[in-house]
């Protein structure tokens, strides 16, 4: 029985192995015959970065030989602005039979996030205060704006800030604090930094503040180097100091101009032999040629300029670039619109002010009053209006002028002689000579009579200058 047995597995065995082999055989000249071979074109696994051009390298295919890989069908898609795994797959179908092979594909972040610190990242800070945060931002070229994530370490003499993206990227800034206080206090005049008194007159002081960043209010610590001596003529200068704790210090000045009283004018002397000449109401069709005959003759002027066409703007800086004072006259020169009221010449006088700061890069402080400080045509239209412009312009640090000599060009002067002899005649070395000219258009006759009128002068000892900040006021008695 046991014999039996034994051939009998035997039998099974080969019986078993035949069947393995006849399927395998098969199974090979079905795959080898019946069904596509797809493999992929480059790995299998891809990793690119947020925004980069994902291009894909294929497949291809083959059957009993023969390639087929045209037709592969592709399906999938790479988003490359959005994170994530994506799968491509290769398909081909034959008969009974279909193949799918898949190529994986992840984007990528790998942009560090950015903070931006507000402020300085090296600040001073004073030794005895807190560092408050000053602030900052923080934006992730996928998260947008991750502020909220940041994270703030402060230490003794830094601060530190750190953010981490939803994909791990750090970023990491710090802003480095120095405790030092060199920074000078803020001394600030109250009132005007030029002040006018008359002569014998009550100078009050307007006061002063004194604002540290370390130390606070330290007005009390102030120092004021003269007091003013009204019963003399001519400029004052008071200087404010103050330090803080750490000595940084600061210092300012006020200009007091002590002027005679108001019922001397015009008959005040103020500087003997010297002559002022003054053209109002330019620039025009003339005011190259009066600036080709100063620079001949290598005499400054003052300019009293109105808001004239912009095509003329030119000449205004030409006449600041030739070393003349350019000052303010009026935009309109309408009296009817000047003196309706205080707020309606300041609204004018700022007008032209501005127009000749674009110009030359400065705001004039000296002015003239259209029709001068001793006109009777602004009773028209405000009462009382030229009593209270007259203070309030010096009060504003405006310096106004008059004069005390008219060529009358403006007037009845008929020819170049008669403009000529209004000035010559009425010149005088016991006086400062304020000479009232135009250049408006056509004003030839001016034109005709200025190099003769100063010949004269420099024959007869007399010295041109042009007006500035610290020339004696000229004004007239005002009569209304």
């Amino acid at each position: 029985m046991k014999k039996v047995k034994k051939k009998v597995n035997k039998k099974g065995i080969w019986i078993i192995f035949i069947a393995f082999v006849v399927i395998s055989l098969i199974v090979f000249l079905v795959s080898t015959l019946f069904i596509p071979k797809v493999s992929l074109i480059g790995p299998k696994e891809v990793v690119i970065k947020l925004d980069e051009e994902y291009i894909d390298k294929g497949a291809k295919a083959t059957l009993r030989g023969k390639n087929i890989t045209k037709e592969i069908k592709i399906s999938g898609k790479v988003n490359n602005q959005k994170i994530g795994i994506y799968e491509i797959d290769y398909q081909i179908k034959k008969g009974l039979f279909t193949v799918i092979k898949t190529r994986k594909v992840e984007v990528i972040d790998d942009v560090k996030p950015e903070i931006v610190l507000k402020g300085d990242t090296k600040i001073n800070l004073c030794p005895s205060k807190e560092y408050e945060e000053i602030g900052y931002t923080a934006l992730d070229n996928y998260d947008g704006d991750i502020t909220d994530k940041v994270v703030v370490k402060q230490e003794e003499n830094s601060v530190t800030y750190t953010v981490t993206d939803k994909s791990g990227n750090t970023f990491t800034i710090k802003r480095e604090i120095e405790r030092v206080d060199n920074e000078k206090p803020v001394l600030t005049l109250k009132g005007n930094s030029t002040i006018y008194v008359e002569q014998d007159g009550v100078y009050n002081e307007p006061g002063y503040t004194a604002l540290d960043n370390c130390d606070g209010d330290i007005s009390n610590n102030v120092t004021v180097s003269s007091k003013v001596d009204t019963s003399k003529i001519g400029n004052q200068v008071i200087t404010y100091k103050v330090k803080d704790i750490k000595g940084n210090e600061a210092s300012v000045t006020r200009n007091v101009y002590v002027n005679h009283k108001q019922a001397t004018i015009p008959n005040t002397v103020y500087k003997n032999s010297m002559i002022y000449l003054t053209f109002d109401d330019g620039p025009s069709n003339v005011t190259s040629q009066i600036l080709d005959i100063l620079k001949e003759k290598g005499v400054k002027a003052t300019f009293f300029v109105i808001g004239a066409s912009d095509s003329l703007d030119y000449l205004i800086k030409r006449e600041k670039d030739e070393g003349h004072t350019v000052a303010l006259h009026s935009y309109t020169h309408r009296y009817e619109v000047v003196y309706q009221s205080v707020d309606s010449y300041f609204d004018d006088l700022n007008k032209i002010s501005n127009k000749v700061e674009k110009i030359i890069g400065e705001s004039p402080k000296i002015i003239r009053f259209p029709g001068g400080g001793s006109n009777l045509v602004s009773t028209n239209y405000s009462k009382g209006i030229m009593t209270i412009l007259t203070n309030e312009v010096l009060a504003r640090g405006y310096h106004y002028f008059d004069w005390n000599i008219d060529c009358n060009d403006a007037g009845g002067a008929k020819d170049r002689n008669e403009v000529y002899n209004n000035v010559v005649n009425n010149l005088s070395h016991n006086k400062t000579n304020v000479v009232l000219m135009h250049d408006f258009a056509n004003n030839y006759k001016t034109l005709e009579a200025l190099s003769d009128i100063i010949d004269y002068g420099l024959a007869n000892g007399y010295t041109f200058a042009n007006i500035d900040m610290s020339t004696p006021l000229v004004r007239h008695r005002v009569f209304n």
